[in-house]
């Protein structure tokens, strides 16, 4: 059996997991951080099979090795937090709560900070957006992703056009925020890093002008955890959300940390157990019930232990690694796959900033003369690339870089386009501390020959997919 992990802050891994292999796993010395499926391979139509190249990273990274031994070697002491005197039941819940102060320490989180476990950043701002106070205005750019751009449904939302730069995007919030309601709770949601071009955007300076005109500032750093250190006390935002599936840990858990106050003062965003503090029935029938005030407020139920253990596991790999080591690795393969694009001239490169704008590994292109989904499909189906095409849940954003109407036709992951027609979806390569030299390689290659020669394959649309023909290969 595996050993009992270990519970302390101080190392949120197991002892059976915490080996590092000499130079195989150091991204100083150029080599990825071992993930799962590395090895896996896929069948190409064209015959033959090849290691799957996992390119879509701002999806779903691959969870690290490193996370999945610490899962496992905890899985045979699985048991329900704050639930049970027995032995398991307590290792469970020392575990879980070291887990969050693993997480605030990650973030940089301040004395005062609360950090509620969620299911992702999707849940993460729902559950603020719940908390707002009555009247609460926010400010939020139309770049973002709808994860941070829909929540918002019960204040009164400005929406703020796309910047071009910056300067720009310092310079919209500052004009919005001035015309607000003074008297009035104001929040401004902004990204750390583009989920669609990657590029990286001002959010200190963005942070100074919420606070000088009184609004509070909610950081989406789904895109940007995984690929550099953040600290919520250096950038001074007041909360920070992310989902454990970017930041190479399973599916189903994220982070909401930050300022206590607005999170203590609203209704529980479930209503259950764990939440509440005392429940008491009342001499007319009813009942009474007292909520808890720490993040357990917002944490009804029982709680996905293994995940948040996976999201603390994925914080300690990445702290030890090194972020610029592991952000030094990724520019440069950021820069091979720019001049890999650059050097086809039917690609186009989305940007709001500019082609030098700072970006971590996230780019989505369109080429000239195809349907993004058509490209994408021959990617994988002839060189065993995984991309994604369409509109990436950012809706607007994708249309504005498009220069289409924003009434015109096209759905994230549905395009109604066949293959050859243009399509108002793109193609996004996205990649992080796991990627091998060897799938940017392919990848660079392949839209090389994609481009000058074709699809080796037919292709068809299938329930609004882009799949090979049964018919075989292109004539």
């Amino acid at each position: 059996m595996s050993a009992r992990p270990n519970t302390s802050s101080s190392a949120a891994s197991t002892t059976t997991a915490t080996t590092v292999s000499a130079g195989s796993e150091d991204p100083a010395c150029g080599a990825p951080l071992p993930v799962l499926g590395r090895d896996v391979t896929v069948p190409l139509v064209t015959g033959g099979e090849v290691t799957y190249a996992a390119l879509d990273y701002a999806a779903s990274a691959p969870a690290l090795q490193r996370v999945w031994d610490d899962v496992a070697a905890y899985a045979p002491y699985y048991g329900s937090v704050h639930r049970g005197a027995g032995y398991l039941s307590q290792l469970s819940t020392d575990l879980f709560e070291n887990s969050r102060r693993t997480v605030a320490e990650f973030l940089g989180c301040r004395a005062d900070d609360q950090v509620v476990f969620t299911r992702s950043t999707t849940d993460s701002l729902n559950l603020l957006a719940a908390a707002l106070p009555a009247g609460c205005q926010v400010f939020v750019f139309e770049t973002e992703h709808h994860a941070s751009l829909l929540p918002w449904r019960d204040a009164r939302v400005t929406y703020l056009n796309a910047p071009r730069t910056p300067a720009e995007a310092v310079a919209t919030l500052e004009r919005a925020l001035a015309e607000r309601d003074p008297d009035a709770p104001a929040l401004v949601c902004v990204t750390g890093a583009s989920n669609v071009t990657g590029e990286l955007w001002p959010v200190r300076e963005l942070t100074a002008a919420a606070h000088a005109h009184g609004a509070r500032i909610v950081l989406d750093a789904a895109q940007l955890v995984p690929h550099h250190a953040v600290d919520i006390a250096e950038l001074g935002v007041d909360w920070i959300a992310f989902s454990g599936h970017k930041l190479y840990a399973p599916f189903g858990s994220g982070v909401l940390a930050g300022r206590a106050d607005w999170l203590q003062d609203a209704e529980p965003y479930l209503a259950g157990g764990g939440a509440s503090r005392k429940v008491a029935r009342r001499a007319d029938g009813g009942v009474d019930v007292d909520w808890h005030a720490t993040a357990a407020r917002h944490e009804a139920g029982s709680p996905n232990v293994i995940g948040v253990y996976a999201i603390a596991s994925a914080c300690q790999a990445l702290t030890e690694a090194g972020f610029d080591a592991l952000a030094a690795r990724e520019q440069r393969l950021v820069a091979e796959v720019r001049a890999g694009l650059a050097a086809v001239p039917e690609v186009q490169v989305l940007s709001l900033f500019g082609d030098d704008a700072p970006r971590v590994g996230v780019l989505s292109f369109v080429v000239e003369g195809w349907n993004s989904s058509h490209f994408a499909a021959a990617l994988s189906a002839e060189y065993g690339i995984g991309v994604r095409d369409g509109l990436f849940c950012a809706h607007p954003l994708v249309r504005t870089l498009l220069g289409s109407d924003p009434q015109d036709p096209g759905e994230c992951g549905a395009p109604e386009a066949e293959p050859g027609e243009r399509s108002l979806n793109a193609i996004r390569v996205s990649f992080g501390a796991g990627t091998p030299d060897e799938h940017v390689e392919r990848f660079v290659r392949a839209v090389r020959e994609l481009v000058s020669d074709g699809a080796r394959w037919n292709y068809r649309t299938e329930e609004g997919r882009c799949v090979p023909d049964r018919d075989g290969a292109a004539a």
